[in-house]
């Protein structure tokens, strides 16, 4: 008879440009680190775009468009950068966010699908991230994203020919639609197992008793190796 075991898929919608999903990854993997399971849990980064209609490179520094969008003074606007700095920094996050350069990031979705068929997704969104919360990086330019996406792991040709198409555009509209369909209004959002959600980069503490619980929950399934099966990929 087949060995029955156990698996475990957290979603989690969040986007590029969003520091609290930054500081919100860096929680789940310390959570995943703990947990007894870990290795039997696959996380697979869904899309979501704070601002879809937002050009290549957004005009003004990180503080003024802070200040410009929620009516702050530019002292306001720099109070808050600070204090997300101040709190990623309790994670082990060194946030440059004063010279964060913010634009779509509709291709860096479209890379991350990309990265997730190659066993990469984690370690490209990681890129991701430094690229804009450390580095400055306009992680909106096509060259950026590509030049950081190589960096992580994948192929540069593959990467070049994903951004030259509308390849992933579909995929990335889809979790969108998924999103607004579960009533997801900010990010980061995680779903444990399919019905637990959890929003916003909460403590390691309560991410690892939403694995916990969604591990119960969770129902073991046939070991695949034994025996032959279909699926998407085909038979």
């Amino acid at each position: 008879m087949a060995a029955a075991e156990k698996k475990l898929r957290v979603d989690v919608w969040s986007d590029i440009v969003c520091p609290w999903c930054a500081i919100g990854k860096r929680r789940l993997d310390a959570a995943l680190a703990r947990f007894p399971h870990g290795d039997d849990v696959e996380v697979t980064w869904r899309a979501f775009e704070l601002d879809p209609s937002a050009p290549e490179v957004l005009e003004g520094d990180h503080a003024t468009q802070l200040a410009r969008k929620y009516r702050r003074t530019q002292a306001q606007a720099e109070e808050m950068i600070q204090r997300v700095i101040d709190i990623a920094a309790q994670d082990g996050l060194d946030f440059q966010l004063m010279r964060a350069q913010a634009g779509n990031t509709f291709d860096g979705h479209r890379l991350l699908h990309l990265a997730g068929e190659r066993g990469l997704q984690g370690a490209v969104k990681e890129r991701f991230f430094r690229g804009y919360m450390t580095e400055g990086q306009a992680i909106g330019k096509r060259d950026v994203l590509a030049r950081l996406a190589t960096e992580a792991g994948l192929d540069p040709e593959e990467v070049k020919a994903t951004l030259e198409s509308d390849r992933y555009a579909k995929e990335v509209r889809e979790e969108e639609t998924a999103a607004r369909q579960l009533g997801i209004t900010g990010v980061p959002f995680f779903v444990f197992g399919g019905s637990l959600g959890v929003s916003g980069a909460q403590p390691v503490e309560i991410l690892s008793r939403a694995l916990t619980e969604a591990w119960a929950r969770a129902p073991e399934t046939e070991d695949a190796a034994e025996g032959a099966a279909c699926g998407p990929e085909g038979c």
